[in-house]
């Protein structure tokens, strides 16, 4: 049989049967003002969805919590005290923990809410996957941590106490300064950014292609329809692996913005 006699089923023209993404998914047409600065996409929608009922589940969650807990609240307290404990007090101890607390967890939960966005049906779009977001959250840990080293140890010495480590042969300073400095203004946040954002993207694009895939074979009407449960079975894999990465990305990112604090506070370097 010739494979070219398949192909036609899947790539037929103005045929949606197996859509192709590309980039052009995280810049959809505008839902309203097209072409002012305040356009509003569905990547806008998504986003306003999912902050509108996370506020709503959480105000309502905790006007009716009681002293023993039912499922909901549970779950709440649940990821509260991972956030506490297990990434803002081991990084930055009891009383630091409590002044950057408030931060730390509204980044923890404003990053799940979004990743989660993108395995939702009817969404099924992370309001991380633009740049926008994971952009703005991460110079806000840019301004925390260095407004926050400033006080602590003036501006000559929070630069001396970030680019200036200890115990290190001067000679080696004429390298290792610029390489901090650069560092501390540019790759932290940068690298924070563009690791949320890369990790949305990807896991959108691979959910895509592998549901896109099933459904093209599926509706061929050719042989090739016999790979539809393989295709089917790699893409429920790829969803539950996007709500791991989803929880994964916010977690890592709240623990090196805690990291970036304690970094810039700290006595010693």
């Amino acid at each position: 049989m010739n494979t070219a006699d398949l192909t036609p089923a899947l790539y037929a023209e103005g045929d949606e049967l197996f859509h192709i993404p590309s980039l052009a998914e995280f810049f959809p047409d505008a839902i309203l003002f097209a072409g002012t600065p305040f356009e509003f996409n569905r990547v806008q929608l998504v986003r306003l969805i999912m902050i509108v009922v996370v506020l709503l589940v959480l105000s309502i969650i905790a006007s009716r919590a009681k002293l023993v807990p039912g499922r909901s609240q549970s779950i709440v307290e649940l990821l509260l005290d991972f956030v506490n404990n297990t990434i803002i007090q081991n990084t930055l101890g009891l009383r630091e923990g409590k002044r950057f607390a408030p931060m730390l967890t509204t980044l923890f939960f404003l990053i799940l809410t979004m990743n989660i966005a993108g395995v939702i049906p009817g969404l099924n779009l992370a309001g991380t996957s633009v740049i926008g977001v994971p952009l703005v959250l991460a110079l806000w840990t840019f301004v925390t941590y260095v407004v926050s080293g400033v006080k602590v140890h003036g501006v000559a010495g929070y630069l001396k106490h970030e680019t200036m480590p200890p115990g290190v042969p001067k000679p080696i300073y004429l390298l290792l300064v610029p390489i901090e400095f650069l560092q501390v203004v540019l790759i932290r946040w940068a690298s924070l950014t563009i690791r949320l954002l890369a990790n949305m993207v990807a896991g959108h694009i691979m959910l895509v292609v592998f549901i896109g895939l099933t459904q093209g074979l599926l509706f061929s009407g050719s042989i090739l329809l016999v790979g539809a449960p393989f295709t089917g079975a790699l893409a429920i894999g790829i969803y539950g692996f996007e709500i791991f990465v989803a929880a994964l990305q916010a977690f890592i990112f709240t623990m090196l913005s805690a990291v970036y604090i304690q970094m810039a506070t700290s006595q010693e370097h």
